[in-house]
């Protein structure tokens, strides 16, 4: 991460944030000239040390578009947790809400690039952080924040978190309201009823092809009963681009936008994530939001980290 990473201004003093909540974590990198065959010896073309997590790499590409952003998760003692919180401030995200926690390590990735390929293999070691919970989240003051989101992990918890920002907004007019949305990545069981919640609700192509679809359009078509009444369904898929269904019932589709050459696809999705988080919060419709989306996730692809996607 360069020190100096140009960003936007983040806008006037007292603008409402976007808080996302999730995992970070220690990604240690290793660029190779191609993925190594096993019981071998390879020299690396270059190897560094970055701050992970979908929730945590969201934030990042939030804060180089401009938005206020913030951070909630789980913290450990120790260098690692310093360097990710030291990380996460240097781009400006507000860490306040992190949650430090006396026992268990901070999650840490190896993560081997392939130069000539740009595709990324990751061995994740889960560090047995607890998670942060609904009573973590009663400290979070609402009226902070425009837009919430979850990467779906312990879904009971960040159920019960929902729940409150929905009362908060029961109670507000409209233009005082928190919108909510999920990330569901992981075809869990219990991470499924997550879908059922949230006002954006984003899934992963093992998600879509944990219930039997091939492509972007059928899963959105076919799981759109998941989600809430007016909630929208978005999915992404790699080089097929992505496709959405909003409250109106129309798909809506994005092609993808490859760089010239591929250099790191290893965050993509929380980027694309993030993107089109940034854009519908910024009141662009479902259509340019997706388009957006890709747009930037394809500028990252052709980029190690994240410098240099704006």
């Amino acid at each position: 991460m360069a020190a100096g990473a140009a960003r936007r201004d983040p806008g006037p003093a007292g603008e409402k944030r976007i808080l996302c909540v999730g995992l970070v974590c220690l990604d240690i990198i290793s660029v190779a000239e191609a993925y190594p065959a096993e019981d071998s010896d390879t020299r690396c073309l270059s190897q560094r040390w970055q701050r992970g997590g979908n929730a945590s790499n969201s934030c990042t590409v939030l804060a180089l578009l401009g938005a206020p952003c913030a951070f909630m998760g789980s913290l450990a003692p120790g260098p690692a947790a310093d360097f990710v919180l030291a990380d996460l401030r240097r781009y400006g995200v507000d860490a306040g809400h992190a949650v430090p926690q006396r026992d268990g390590r901070l999650p840490a990735s190896v993560v081997v690039v392939s130069a000539s390929r740009g595709t990324r293999t990751i061995l994740h070691a889960g560090g047995d952080l607890p998670d942060v919970t609904a009573r973590d989240f009663e400290r979070v003051d609402l009226s902070q924040y425009k837009w919430i989101h979850w990467e779906a992990r312990n879904a009971a918890e960040q159920a019960a978190m929902i729940r409150r920002v929905e009362e908060h907004n029961r109670a507000r007019p409209a233009a005082e309201r928190v919108r909510t949305s999920v990330e569901v990545e992981k075809p869990r069981e219990e991470l499924l009823p997550l879908m059922g919640l949230g006002h954006v609700v984003f899934i992963s192509k093992d998600v879509a092809r944990h219930f039997g679809y091939q492509s972007a359009p059928d899963a959105v078509r076919g799981l759109r009963s998941r989600v809430q009444p007016g909630a929208t369904l978005i999915c992404a898929w790699a080089e097929e681009g992505a496709d959405a269904m909003g409250p109106d019932g129309e798909l809506v589709h994005s092609d993808a936008f490859p760089p010239e050459t591929l250099v790191d696809t290893l965050g993509a999705g929380d980027t694309f994530n993030a993107a089109v988080i940034f854009a519908l919060s910024e009141g662009k419709s479902l259509q340019d939001a997706l388009t957006f989306g890709c747009q930037i996730a394809g500028r990252k692809c052709g980029v190690q980290g994240f410098d240099g996607i704006v």
